[in-house]
């Protein structure tokens, strides 16, 4: 968490401590974590995908905002930028 922070308040110049969620994307694209400080303590999510890749928005300063909605499909595996569904398991095992 210390070190997805310091990139935070390092590289992107911003403030990891203001409240704001910061996602992060793996290598492969199938892995995001999600830094994010709620005021009383910081939290690091994760999500990978089974299949697929994250569709991630090319950022020309090094940091771009979504909205919630947009953050939300993003992490479903849906295409944001254009909503559908991308792939659906259909069973456990």
């Amino acid at each position: 968490m210390r070190s997805f922070a310091l990139t935070v308040q390092e590289s992107l110049k911003r403030d990891p401590h203001a409240g704001d969620l910061y996602i992060f994307r793996g290598r492969s694209g199938d892995l995001v974590k999600i830094l994010w400080h709620d005021g009383l303590g910081m939290s690091l999510y994760a999500k990978r995908l089974d299949r697929g890749k994250f569709i991630w928005p090319s950022a020309s300063d090094g940091a771009i905002s979504i909205s919630a909605a947009q953050m939300a499909y993003m992490l479903e595996g849906i295409d944001w930028r254009n909503p559908q569904l991308s792939w659906r398991p259909q069973s456990a095992g």
